[in-house]
């Protein structure tokens, strides 16, 4: 399987001199999901549960409800200029009574920065999700939040070693983790966390908290929603279509989310001081 991280020199130039010294690189390299053999998206991503980030991306792409709905998932070949497999091709084979949405007959190219770009409009985007997190009564004190950042620090094995990955993180309204995944992507490291809720069938995250490293942007929300998430928490600030977003779907936002210092952006009945 591809490396998560790799290691280069690098010339050090400090006020005391300068060196030459080993240095770790979180690894960036594309990631192609077929389905039925057709080129569906073409993703930067780093290495690593690529099965679990396939069933997040279909999931919160509204291509498939649940795991159910693919048949066969499995890496093709793709070889580098030595004939080894580099893991970076996926070959999806949907049940043979699901189909295509006709929303997802497009070709997705993401980046690792932005996400899924080019969409028409933001009625393409508001994809419906049969897990409304309006449905889900759940609230969180704010002394669990505030616990929150330090554990998806605690899990960030190669934001440790590189510095260049963010984290995502699902966490219990009781602060117990479930799952933390880390990629030079933010909404790739969102798709991972949800299709491994995806592959272990306990869709709708009923009563969870998404943690994450940075900004929350309008697709982050959009994942959540379509996973049944209904409180988001970032150290960092929501943009205002995330915040209208979460409003209308009830989802919690919590920005800047240091210590016991946060910001509450929507749905705020769901956080009980």
């Amino acid at each position: 399987m591809g490396r998560a991280s790799a290691r280069t020199r690098v010339r050090r130039i400090r006020p005391s001199g300068t060196d030459s010294r080993a240095d770790t690189l979180a690894v960036e390299e594309p990631l192609e999901i077929r389905v039925a053999g057709e080129s569906l998206s073409v993703t930067m991503r780093t290495p690593g549960a690529d099965i679990e980030f396939t069933h997040g991306f279909l999931l919160t792409e509204g291509i498939i409800d649940s795991a159910d709905d693919i048949a066969v998932i499995r890496y093709c070949d793709g070889v580098d200029d030595e004939g080894r497999n580099t893991y970076n091709l996926l070959d999806v084979t949907l049940r043979d009574d699901r189909r295509l949405p006709e929303t997802a007959t497009r070709n997705f190219f993401t980046t690792s920065s932005c996400g899924v770009c080019g969409k028409a409009s933001l009625d393409a985007v508001r994809l419906a999700s049969n897990h409304r997190p309006a449905d889900d009564d759940c609230t969180v004190d704010v002394d669990t939040l505030a616990q929150l950042p330090g554990r998806l620090r605690e899990s960030q094995k190669i934001f440790s070693s590189t510095g260049g990955v963010h984290g995502a993180a699902l966490f219990t309204t009781e602060g117990t983790l479930l799952v933390a995944r880390e990629d030079v992507g933010r909404h790739n490291a969102v798709d991972k966390v949800i299709g491994w809720a995806v592959q272990k069938n306990t869709l709708p995250l009923r009563n969870t908290i998404l943690m994450l490293s940075g900004r929350v942007s309008f697709e982050l929300v959009q994942k959540s929603v379509m996973a049944g998430i209904p409180i988001i928490a970032a150290v960092s600030a929501p943009s205002s279509l995330a915040v209208d977003l979460g409003t209308e779907q009830g989802v919690a936002i919590v920005g800047f989310l240091r210590g016991e210092s946060m910001n509450v952006y929507s749905a705020g009945h769901r956080i009980v001081e």
